[in-house]
């Protein structure tokens, strides 16, 4: 029996057969993919879509709190959530590298079928190829996601607002400063581990209340500095955060002060932002952190018309522009 990928398992012939049936079908069975027809018959779907689409590339492949197998899953589906959608379909590529351990193969698997399970989504087509050793770092997962649009008028980055307050749904920088200790070999005092979680829950209790949600948008890559700077642009709109009410953990505050890091721009995996009317603030607070999701969420600031400026209020009373991420912090961070 191989305990290695071989090349002809993405050969279309028996070895890849056996793999498709071995490894993803039984760990993602559903009616839909069951068919293993070339494409997805689904049933109509209500009102308006959103898709999105991402690739995973992180090393490594496992850390605390998540794999690349759970990232690939979490990932598009609050892609999806941040434009206020329901997600209810993902179609899942491998590209996998000749020589790749089974149990690793098998150990991804199994977490992306936990995360699908816990987020209440299907895998209903996929594909899988097999490149040659040194043709890609063992495993890259992409994923697409299809949802049915919940909000009438959905949240978008170019809807901000002046007056709008500028929420954050829990503690920034933990999966950025989680890849990079791991990647290091570091220990801090309090282990940090990656926020990796699916939010399309909790942007439906956004949705039930009834509130005026403008922007959603998980701070990825770049982290919230980069991601704050984008929706000013796109909206032509300035915003101000008060440092001393972003919720970062303190493992996060002392591994970054360690590594010359800043948190503001770390990437986070589980966090969304969240813009609505002022005198709706309380109200959103309130119920992100009734989400197990959100129990960190904190209001950091407010829009301005200061059009395409991030200003971060710091601790000690001054003032600081925070621009763009500038290169890598830290590549293949997912």
């Amino acid at each position: 029996m191989h305990t290695r990928l071989l090349l002809d398992a993405g050969s279309g012939g028996r070895a890849m057969q056996e793999l498709i049936h071995s490894c993803f079908q039984k760990a993602f069975a559903n009616p839909i993919l069951d068919t293993m027809d070339d494409a997805a018959l689904l049933s109509a779907l209500p009102g308006r879509l959103a898709m999105s689409t991402d690739s995973y590339t992180v090393t490594p492949l496992f850390f605390p709190g998540g794999s690349i197998g759970s990232l690939a899953i979490h990932g598009t589906v609050n892609d999806v959530a941040m434009l206020g959608a329901k997600p209810l379909y993902l179609s899942c590529a491998f590209i996998l590298e000749e020589g790749l351990e089974l149990a690793v193969l098998e150990r991804v698997v199994d977490d992306m079928a936990k995360a699908l399970h816990k987020a209440r989504v299907q895998i209903v087509t996929g594909d899988t190829k097999v490149v040659p050793k040194g043709g890609c770092d063992q495993i890259f997962i992409t994923t697409t996601g299809l949802g049915s649009l919940l909000f009438d008028d959905p949240p978008s980055g170019h809807k901000a607002r002046p007056n709008d307050a500028v929420l954050v749904s829990g503690t920034v920088g933990d999966h950025g400063l989680t890849i990079m200790a791991q990647r290091e070999g570091l220990h801090f005092a309090s282990d940090v581990r990656s926020d990796s979680q699916a939010l399309h829950f909790m942007v439906e209790r956004l949705y039930t209340a009834g509130l005026s949600v403008h922007v959603l948008r998980d701070p990825t890559r770049g982290g919230l500095a980069t991601t704050l700077n984008e929706i000013a642009s796109q909206s032509h709109v300035g915003i101000r955060i008060d440092e001393t009410r972003i919720p970062i953990s303190e493992s996060v505050v002392s591994g970054c002060s360690f590594m010359g890091l800043d948190p503001l721009y770390l990437a986070n995996e589980g966090k969304c932002l969240c813009f609505v009317p002022m005198d709706e603030a309380e109200k959103a607070l309130s119920i992100l952190k009734e989400d197990p999701c959100g129990g960190d969420a904190a209001i950091i600031g407010h829009v301005t018309e200061e059009a395409g400026r991030v200003i971060l209020k710091t601790a000690l009373g001054g003032e600081r522009l925070l621009g763009l991420l500038e290169g890598s912090q830290l590549p293949r961070i997912c």
